[in-house]
């Protein structure tokens, strides 16, 4: 073989070897590329089924106002009204408790999202009247303090809209509901005002049960996922359909309250 020939084959293989020897090198080199930082993670606040606890105070009861009568009883044909005697009533509308206990499902996770809910709760306040009796000279003749404690279950059933703008975390919500009540009153003091006598306490009381709707209103704010604080309005409104009178004997009540809310998902 030529010294030529022999030459060459000497550059090739050395060639060769040197392309096996950087091939390694080469592979073995990492590229580093800037990657996008990830996407935060999307919390998906109360959905699904929950359940809830909810106390306030009933701050009115709707009772009427104070009315005036006068009596016109025909006795040898001369009436009460002819002395001028009047007696004026004023209910009472004081501030009571309510506290209870909600059951529910919430459809969907938009923006928007429908809410069936049951809603059952104690109610009590207190009921009676201010009774005066006039003259006919404007004198009080005498007074009369009439006082009890009602005591009220509701069970209502309600549908619910409820808002989950931004991120979801602030959820304000308004709806209505319907469902019955049940009443009992834990009797009768009639009490003297000038002197504190109590002449008449009946210690025991009547009940009453019928229809009852509501309209509510509120916001929660979700601390997680799966629990929520919330206040709450309602307006309440016992019907007497039982009762057969020339006016309007429903009771409506405003009530105010906040609570819990914990989420099943």
């Amino acid at each position: 073989m030529s010294p030529i020939v022999m030459k060459k084959l000497s550059l090739l293989s050395t060639a060769i070897l040197i392309g096996f020897l950087a091939a390694p090198l080469q592979a073995g080199t990492e590229v580093y590329k800037q990657l996008a930082p990830p996407p935060p993670p999307v919390y998906a606040y109360g959905l699904g089924f929950y359940g809830a606890i909810d106390a306030g105070a009933n701050v009115y009861q709707n009772r009427g106002d104070t009315r005036t009568f006068t009596a016109d009883n025909r006795i040898n044909d001369i009436t009460d009204r002819d002395f001028g005697a009047t007696l004026e009533v004023n209910p009472k509308n004081d501030v009571g408790f309510y506290g209870g206990v909600k059951l529910g499902y919430v459809f969907g996770s938009g923006v928007v999202r429908p809410t069936v809910e049951g809603d059952f709760f104690y109610n009590g306040f207190r009921g009676g009247a201010d009774f005066t009796l006039k003259d006919r000279f404007g004198d009080t003749v005498a007074q009369r303090d009439v006082t009890t404690w009602i005591n009220t279950g509701a069970f209502m059933g309600n549908f619910i809209l409820r808002f989950a703008p931004g991120n979801g975390r602030f959820q304000p919500y308004a709806g209505a509901g319907v469902g019955i009540y049940y009443a009992e009153s834990a009797g009768v003091e009639v009490r003297d005002p000038v002197t504190g006598r109590v002449p008449i306490n009946t210690g025991g009381g009547a009940n009453h049960a019928d229809l009852a709707w509501q309209v509510v209103a509120g916001s929660d704010y979700f601390f997680n996922p799966r629990f929520s604080a919330f206040i709450e309005y309602h307006y309440l409104d016992y019907t007497s359909t039982q009762l057969n009178t020339r006016e309007n004997r429903d009771l409506g009540q405003h009530l105010v309250g906040a609570g819990v809310r914990f989420f099943f998902h």
